[in-house]
């Protein structure tokens, strides 16, 4: 889920860009990036991405004085009672993530988002049982209410979690 009020500023912008490692400077440098057809600072494909950080109750952030859920040293995520067993109940993973730009984000604007449900699917999965896709969109839109970026995420969830083949015991 996104805030519901994202105001993009040139420093984000400039943090994002050097986060992921791209000098462009259309992203960094407002002189530079005023004879570029942009006209000015922009923000990189993915950066609306960077609007979970304005909410307080992402549900991805770490929460002080509980175990955060994301580790990987589960596969699935999921974390087994000792002694294994069964019990149903698979797994969930972000499959796909889509951006359609109607125009340039750019450094001032003050995004709103909305987030929809999207589509739903099934197919049958070989090992994990019937896979459930998922569709949500995000419709971002700025300070004047034009819509500016479409995000569409796209989760899968198992019906039951992948068996892991045995370890094999060492001699």
């Amino acid at each position: 889920m996104a805030a519901k009020r994202f105001p993009v500023e040139a420093s984000h912008i400039l943090m994002f860009a050097r986060s992921i490692g791209d000098e462009n400077v259309v992203y960094t440098d407002e002189e530079a990036a005023k004879k570029t057809e942009a006209g000015g600072i922009i923000a990189p494909p993915t950066f609306v991405q960077a609007s979970a950080q304005f909410d307080p109750d992402y549900f991805l952030r770490p929460k002080v004085g509980q175990p955060w859920f994301g580790s990987g040293k589960n596969p699935t995520g999921i974390v087994r009672a000792p002694g294994g067993g069964g019990g149903g109940g698979g797994g969930g993973l972000h499959a796909e993530q889509h951006y359609e730009y109607h125009r340039p984000l750019r450094a001032g604007d003050v995004l709103t988002a909305t987030t929809l449900p999207g589509k739903t699917w099934e197919k049958e999965g070989k090992r994990s049982g019937k896979l459930v896709f998922s569709e949500s969109v995000t419709e971002y839109r700025d300070q004047n209410g034009e819509l500016v970026v479409t995000a569409r995420g796209v989760g899968v969830r198992t019906e039951r979690p992948v068996e892991q083949p045995a370890k094999k015991e060492e001699a």
